[in-house]
């Protein structure tokens, strides 16, 4: 699941006081729950943990990835773990040894903020003392880059924690009774630990660019790497509830990454390689594990349609006994989109289908290496149509490094084509402003500032023409480039922020008050980098190395060279 602002919540109705969290049995959620596991019974000197998701209860147990490390927790007899959550929680323990946080969108900080605070917790973790327990965090946002947030954790897990998990819980276990600083430095040989505090980072200027970054003494790891699981059992949900944002969804994760490579997509080539689930020895057992508890399902992952037995799990769906089920699928490669597919879905109470396609310009999806061809879009809509389906939602992008005018134009162009090709078909184009992502080849690049101009010529065309556009906001989208490429300096800045209040204003006020004393929003969100910068994740390996994204953003520069199509300028 890619990271993103995603839904921002309202914390003003949280106080302070830990004795305030709880809610009367009678309010609480937890009694809706149906468990697709069995929790274990904690030993007498289990490891107690909290384990928090950053926003409400109906959103944070809608995340596959809190369900599942929740319910790992769970299961295991040496650990005793209770969830908390902005509205909810269950009973907590005293004395807490650890503190855990799956941070899904960016945004969702100033709710770790909050909480640590309702636990009697020191935001920043030099402020902590052997009395506090250990604060550790997970998930896309942290695993992408974490330094942003860095001050605010005392350890972070990076990539997948089928087993990191594991080795992350034994080895807090071997050193519990040793002081803190000796925790953490044992923590941080484990594959995949990463503690900010045992690594040093200069900058060629107060408000300057970084200088370098390199552990404090010999005896710490000088890179971290992201940990991968390689199984072909893939997470599915532990828990089906009414309370759910996604009500009573049981969720299915088909695949993990994306094949394609699109050179901006944080959720593929973060999370390289491709892995498939065994369609017999973990989808169908699971998928029939799950219908017993509910009737609406959703198969989740970045490219779900690419499994190579795609076609024999819809005809497992297709079988009679499932004819009541809801089916949900969250992404569709727009080239494997049949006649079957949306005859399933359809007959599965979906009524519209998602694609992305980036572009209508041929050349910018070369760029993008989104190989698609408009013949491609246009079938897919087609058979969309022709299998029952009423709308057909697709996701495009403005600002795209190399893009031109000329392109925009060919997008206005394809959906009006695709409107006459597919008329009972309701068309929605979304679309975001291009974001760089660590460990993408186009990490390097910052947001195009022409990219609102061409949002509004966007939505000029299309409105007028009868097709519904829905632009996602560029200045939001300038601070999650901030987030998304800020380094340490920046956590000041969310804090000064935080008091200020959520809103655009409170970041270019929060950027006035610290002046001098880091880089301005241009640097972190509009600037394009050198190859050679030190970036603030250098020290954090993913899955490819620089050198090979390098070479993928040549590839598509190369691309950008050549001319845009001609003859699109007739539409304006």
């Amino acid at each position: 699941m890619s990271p993103g602002l995603g839904q921002r919540q309202d914390l003003e109705s949280l106080q302070s006081s830990r004795s305030c969290l709880p809610l009367p049995v009678a309010e609480s959620p937890f009694h809706a729950e149906r468990l697709l596991f069995t929790p274990a019974a904690p030993d007498a000197d289990a490891v107690s943990v909290v384990f928090a998701f950053p926003n409400t209860y109906s959103i944070g147990i809608t995340s596959l990835g809190y369900q599942v490390v929740w319910a790992t927790l769970a299961q295991r007899s040496d650990v005793a773990v209770s969830r908390l959550f902005t509205d909810q929680s269950e009973p907590l323990p005293n004395p807490i040894d650890l503190v855990g946080f799956s941070l899904s969108w960016e945004l969702d900080y100033g709710h770790v903020l909050t909480l640590l605070e309702s636990l009697g917790i020191s935001r920043r973790a030099c402020d902590r003392s052997s009395d506090h327990p250990l604060v550790f965090g997970g998930g896309p946002v942290l695993t992408a880059n974490p330094e942003p947030f860095a001050d605010f954790f005392d350890l972070i897990l990076l990539g997948d924690g089928e087993d990191l998990l594991g080795n992350f819980i034994e080895g807090y276990q071997q050193v519990q009774d040793r002081p803190r600083s000796a925790q953490l430095r044992h923590l941080a040989q484990i594959p995949g630990i990463y503690v900010p505090a045992l690594y040093d980072v200069t900058y060629a200027a107060d408000d300057g660019p970084i200088a370098s970054i390199h552990p404090i003494d010999a005896d710490i790891p000088a890179t971290v790497q992201k940990q991968t699981y390689r199984g072909n059992r893939l997470s599915t949900s532990t828990v089906v509830t009414e309370q759910a944002a996604w009500e009573n969804i049981y969720m299915v994760e088909v695949v993990r990454s994306c094949p394609e490579l699109c050179r901006f997509c944080l959720a593929s080539y973060l999370t390289l390689p491709f892995r498939t689930a065994s369609l017999n020895e973990s989808l169908i057992p699971a998928i029939d594990q799950g219908l017993q508890v509910t009737d609406r399902l959703g198969l989740l992952g970045a490219s779900v349609t690419q499994h190579p037995e795609f076609e024999a799990l819809l005809d497992h769906l297709n079988r009679p006994q499932y004819d009541a089920i809801r089916l949900s699928i969250a992404s569709v490669r727009t080239n494997t989109v049949d006649e079957k597919l949306a005859h399933t879905l359809t007959r599965h109470g979906t009524r519209s289908i998602t694609i992305a396609v980036e572009s209508g310009s041929p050349r910018v999806r070369q760029i993008v290496n989104k190989k698609l061809s408009n013949d491609d879009i246009v079938t897919a809509a087609m058979r969309a149509q022709a299998g029952g389906l009423k709308a057909m939602k697709l996701y495009g992008m403005a600002g795209i490094p190399g893009e031109e005018m000329a392109d925009l134009e060919q997008t206005v162009a394809l959906m009006m084509t695709l409107k006459q090709a597919a008329p009972n078909l309701r068309l929605t184009l979304g679309c975001s402003t291009f974001v760089p992502k660590a460990h993408t080849p186009f990490q390097w690049y910052g947001v195009n500032p022409a990219a609102n101009k061409r949002l509004k010529y966007l939505q000029k065309q299309l409105r007028s023409r009868g097709i519904d556009f829905r632009p996602e906001s560029y200045n939001w989208s300038v601070i999650q480039a901030l987030i998304a490429r800020g380094d340490r300096r920046l956590s000041h800045l969310l804090e000064q922020t935080r008091q200020y209040g959520d809103s655009l204003g409170s970041y270019r006020r929060a950027f006035k008050t610290l002046r001098g004393h880091l880089p301005p929003l241009d640097f972190y969100g509009h600037d394009h980098w050198p190859l050679d910068a030190t970036l603030p994740w250098q020290h954090l390996q993913g899955p490819l190395p620089a050198a090979t994204l390098k070479k993928h953003l040549e590839t598509s520069e190369i691309a950008a060279d050549s001319p845009p199509a001609a003859g699109a300028t007739a539409l304006v």
